[in-house]
């Protein structure tokens, strides 16, 4: 059965009666109707996924594979669908937190994949801010470590506002729709050979010296940044949070899973589109010539001039920004329980936040190695979170999901998507390793 709405969530709705007195408000809301909430929680892991590392990743790798990394992309796209259907639709029926459910299969084991999410969630925050004052360099150049301190102190004022959900839900949506706009517009200014990318979308032919390896490598990385790590479950926890869960709400919650990823995908192709356009049309030595440190920011900078480096800013510090505020969330839904106040998740948000800035202001690693390297990361803890998800949809519908009858197509692909992540990620180790070595 379906849980009831809590008080909180009866507070919040349309006919709910205002209470005669109000005490001192207790903390963030994120109630939200079921239509305003799986719009926020299809953008919220949406636009998680399109942080700061997605652009990194996607620009490196087209510059790397060429038309080769569409591919990759397709094999992205396939894994992050069936992982997201799965996750959103187990957490989503039982109305559980993945690390609740986790509790409930084995006490401790959701603890301890809560570990593990809070410490990829504090590797991928800590590039989402670098990623912040990178943008608001290239925008309005100040200083990156200034833009990151500001947008930490933007995200510390939206979460502790009253009506923390709402303000959440419509601004990823808005950051959704720019994003997508202005990628748009790059993949048409730079006239990329369309025809090739789609060739070998589907038959890929490596540049000379890329081997199958770097391709796993490129492939379990595009993976772990679109939907490892804290990602894999930023969208249904807000869900969660929203109070729309149970049987009754499967379809729906299935079909924001999916849009939620469509979205992340269209924006993924129209920048490897665009940054393709300019790898055809400029050669590597010309890129490296602009004397920008991210390959994106090169890109923008060759087709549009110094205006294109202030459109490239916008576009990192809308993704930088969503992600924070994505990683922010999902990460310490992941250290509280249904249980928690409002007002100590409000300080959980802004302990986060400051620790993670913290990180960034001392951190001597390199951004772009960061970045690439956290996706790397969530794509290697994946198949444990996604374990979790599927042992509750396999063996505990009774117990845990009240006996939802769960398609048996889904599980199956959801089983051997499962198996192909373990793969990946035992050859994505080595190339880890060697990242960090060199960055």
């Amino acid at each position: 059965m379906p849980a009831e709405p809590t008080a909180d969530a009866r507070e919040d709705s349309p006919e709910a009666v205002t209470p005669k007195k109000k005490s001192k408000p207790a903390g963030p809301t994120f109630i939200a109707t079921r239509r305003t909430a799986m719009l926020g929680a299809m953008f919220l892991m949406a636009v998680s996924a399109v942080g700061p590392g997605f652009i990194t990743q996607t620009s490196e790798f087209t510059l790397q594979l060429g038309s080769a990394f569409a591919a990759a992309i397709l094999i992205s796209v396939i894994v992050d669908i069936a992982i997201q259907m799965n996750v959103w639709r187990t957490l989503g029926v039982s109305g559980l937190y993945a690390q609740e459910l986790g509790n409930k299969i084995l006490p401790g084991l959701g603890w301890a994949l809560a570990v593990l999410i809070f410490f990829g969630g504090i590797v991928f925050n800590v590039g989402n801010i670098a990623g912040a004052g990178m943008g608001m360099n290239a925008m309005l150049n100040i200083d990156p470590e200034w833009g990151g301190a500001i947008s930490v102190a933007l995200a510390i004022a939206i979460f502790l506002s009253k009506k923390a959900g709402v303000a959440l839900d419509r601004i990823v949506v808005v950051c959704g729709a720019v994003l997508i706009l202005l990628m748009a517009y790059m993949a048409i200014a730079t006239s990329p050979p369309v025809v090739d990318a789609a060739a070998q979308t589907f038959v890929p032919v490596l540049p000379e010296g890329e081997g199958l390896g770097t391709f796993f490598f490129v492939t379990t990385t595009l993976i772990g940044g679109t939907v490892g790590g804290y990602i894999t479950y930023a969208g249904a926890h807000r869900v969660i949070a929203s109070g729309h869960t149970g049987p009754e709400n499967a379809k729906t919650i299935a079909k924001a899973s999916v849009m939620g990823i469509i979205v992340a995908s269209i924006i993924r192709y129209l920048l490897f589109l665009a940054i393709l356009g300019v790898v055809t049309t400029y050669s590597v030595t010309q890129i490296e010539q602009t004397g920008q440190e991210n390959v994106a920011a090169s890109a923008f900078l060759l087709v549009l001039g110094e205006w294109g480096l202030r459109v490239f800013g916008i576009a990192f510090w809308v993704a930088a920004m969503t992600s924070i505020l994505g990683a922010t969330y999902t990460s310490v839904s992941f250290i509280t329980t249904h249980k928690t106040s409002a007002r100590l998740r409000a300080w959980l948000f802004v302990g986060f936040l400051i620790l993670t800035c913290g990180i960034f202001l001392v951190l001597g690693q390199a951004p772009a190695t960061l970045l690439i390297m956290a996706g790397a990361f969530n794509g290697v803890v994946l198949p444990l979170g996604f374990a979790v998800i599927l042992i509750a949809a396999w063996f505990k519908r009774g117990t845990l999901l009240g006996g939802y009858h769960y398609p048996k197509w889904l599980l199956i692909a959801g089983t051997l998507i499962w198996l192909l992540t373990i793969y990946m990620g035992l050859n994505s180790l080595t190339g880890i390793a060697e990242l960090w070595q060199g960055g």
